[in-house]
């Protein structure tokens, strides 16, 4: 049976409440049901996790690969299709699937390296472009990111009230206003709506593939936020912040206007979602870049 890393179970718990302490304990014997079904062999090493998902390492025969168990509040089905629609381009190849439990068996990555390993400039110039790769025909059944769209602008402010505004009301009001004229836009292909430095792993047939795609039907730009706030401690000056934007924007061929846009909505967004689990780093990112951006 493997064990549950002790740092990965309290986030959960702490996240998820009683459903995620009960998620964490049914993880071991969730193992050893699809060990079984998939036939395969449990790797003698700590299982791998992020925010939402514990990666165990397996091998079925002579190959290499990698089991993820995921919160089952996300929808693994999307990811699920996502994954087949890309067929290992730009991203992993999808193996298995069990979206029932939240189980995916994927090809084996290099986890010791992300695009976390580069510098900034250069894994920005290398997201950006897979930004583009990623942008295929959707496939059927994926919630669409103007869906998305028309909830933000209540949500935002009723966050912002609810946390007593933390955010300079002109930002929330940009934001709002970004998700009313950009969410139902643009070209509509299937978008990896949580690609970050850390979810872009080297790889052997090509050099870098995006893992853990939140899957939506909707506009590529939608994309670039994560991309600017994840690493936003190197950025040290205004001219920074724009010039990863304009890399990103130029590598993925994308309107520079919606990126811009849909990096300020998901700033406040995810600045609000922050307070809301009691980070304090990432407040500070967003309000880093929302800075730069608003005087540009």
């Amino acid at each position: 049976m493997i064990k549950v890393p002790e740092r990965f179970a309290e986030w959960r718990t702490r996240v998820g409440g009683a459903a995620g302490r009960r998620w964490v304990r049914s993880l071991p014997a969730l193992v050893e049901r699809l060990r079984e079904r998939w036939d395969l062999v449990v790797e003698d090493a700590e299982p791998l996790y992020g925010g939402q998902s514990l990666v165990v390492l397996v091998c079925r025969g002579e190959q290499p690969l990698a089991l993820r168990l995921t919160w089952l509040e996300d929808s693994v089905a999307d990811e699920a299709r996502a994954l087949r629609a890309w067929r290992g381009r730009g991203a992993v190849t999808l193996v298995e699937a069990a979206p029932e439990v939240g189980a995916l068996l994927l090809e084996r990555l290099d986890h010791t390296r992300s695009l976390h390993a580069l510098p900034l400039p250069d894994a920005a110039e290398v997201a950006g472009s897979l930004i583009r790769t990623l942008a295929v025909t959707p496939p059927a059944g994926l919630r669409t990111l103007s869906d998305v769209a028309a909830g933000i602008p209540e949500t935002l402010t009723r966050r912002q009230r609810a946390l007593g505004f933390p955010i300079p009301p002109v930002w929330v009001e940009a934001a709002r206003r970004h998700a009313l004229d950009w969410g139902k836009t643009g070209d509509k292909v299937l978008i990896h709506a949580d690609l970050h430095y850390g979810n872009v792993l080297a790889a052997t047939r090509q050099p870098w593939l995006a893992v853990d795609p939140r899957a939506l039907r909707g506009t590529p730009e939608y994309s670039v936020p994560e991309l600017m706030w994840t690493r936003a401690d190197e950025l040290h000056t205004d001219a920074d912040v724009r010039r990863i934007l304009d890399i990103v924007v130029s590598a993925g061929e994308l309107d520079a206007e919606a990126a811009h846009g849909w990096t300020v909505t998901r700033c406040v967004d995810y600045w609000l979602w922050s307070l809301e689990h009691g980070l304090t780093i990432d407040p500070a990112r967003c309000e880093r870049i929302l800075s730069a951006l608003a005087r540009r």
